[in-house]
């Protein structure tokens, strides 16, 4: 097995369990923006201490930063605090398993901007396996007990916020693969921790600044629920190392196909944590997912 398989896997559950961590968060009177605050808060202090000691005890040193690595490397962060912002705001319209799952659009919409962005190719089936992950999603989008015409049940805000944090994150994939790709020295894990660094401590000032401005108190309130947020930081950096790490060695498409056993940690934690019940229609959905999920990990 290449090794960027079981890294993802790892991203997968840490990233299954912030995002229940999150849902909590929104559940505790925190804003969809101070939710997702809390990721970055209490994650970019540890990335940065990991970081600066990795690059000292392995004698790499400070990097060297070309002027390519800042329009990747600020694409990929800003639109993944969009795309987290996204996913939280869905919490509130559909439950857990299917939010996460609507969120899974990414690995069509990855592999699409890595094309455009990357100049990545993909075989024939791999495209027909992403494409009927793409039914499933049809299949999810439709809201339980639905009733009129089907485009206006489809269409609606859920699927909206899925199908948006589905660009979003295919985006930030290819820009944090872009901007470790951009590192030219160091080991694979130097290049990947120092992107992180760099994009966790933008997007940690970002959202301060706005938070600041737009939601005036809500930064205390994220301080003052640290119990909780401070395992969202925890859980965010753990995931965000092997994402990072995952990505500097293989395309994102591929890396977001095989992320999506995140999927059936999320069926488990929606049973067992929130007590939420699956649909006939949404489990449907989930196994056309998971056919997809299958057929690409085999034909990678």
């Amino acid at each position: 097995m290449e090794l960027w398989i079981p890294i993802t896997i790892g991203a997968a559950t840490a990233q299954t369990l912030r995002f229940m961590l999150q849902k909590r968060l929104k559940g505790m009177a925190l804003s969809t923006a101070g939710a997702t605050f809390a990721r970055f808060i209490y994650s970019s202090p540890l990335v940065a201490v990991i970081a600066l000691v990795y690059a000292m005890a392995s004698g790499q040193g400070t990097p060297d930063i070309p002027a390519a690595f800042w329009p990747y490397a600020l694409a990929g962060g800003m639109s993944q605090i969009l795309a987290t912002m996204c996913v939280v705001a869905l919490f509130s319209h559909r439950n857990f398993a299917v939010g996460i799952t609507f969120k899974k659009t990414e690995v069509l919409l990855s592999a699409f901007f890595g094309f455009l962005i990357l100049g990545d190719t993909f075989t024939a089936l791999t495209i027909v396996a992403m494409l009927i992950g793409l039914v499933g999603v049809l299949l999810l989008s439709d809201p339980p007990g639905g009733i009129g015409p089907w485009h206006q049940r489809i269409f609606n805000r859920a699927t909206a916020l899925g199908l948006g944090a589905g660009v979003l994150f295919g985006i930030s994939g290819n820009g944090y693969r872009g901007a470790s790709l951009s590192l030219a020295d160091g080991d694979v894990f130097y290049r990947a921790i120092i992107t992180l660094a760099l994009v966790t401590a933008f997007q940690t000032l970002a959202m301060a600044l706005w938070l600041a401005w737009r939601e005036h108190g809500e930064i205390t309130r994220v301080l003052a629920s640290w119990r909780v947020a401070g395992l969202v930081g925890i859980t965010s950096m753990i995931g965000s190392i092997c994402w990072f790490t995952a990505f500097t060695l293989q395309n994102a498409a591929y890396v977001n196909a095989v992320g999506q056993i995140e999927l059936l940690f999320s069926l488990m934690i929606g049973a067992f944590v929130f007590g939420e019940k699956i649909g006939a229609r949404e489990w449907q959905g989930l196994t056309l997912l998971t056919c997809s999920i299958i057929m690409l990990v085999l034909l990678l």
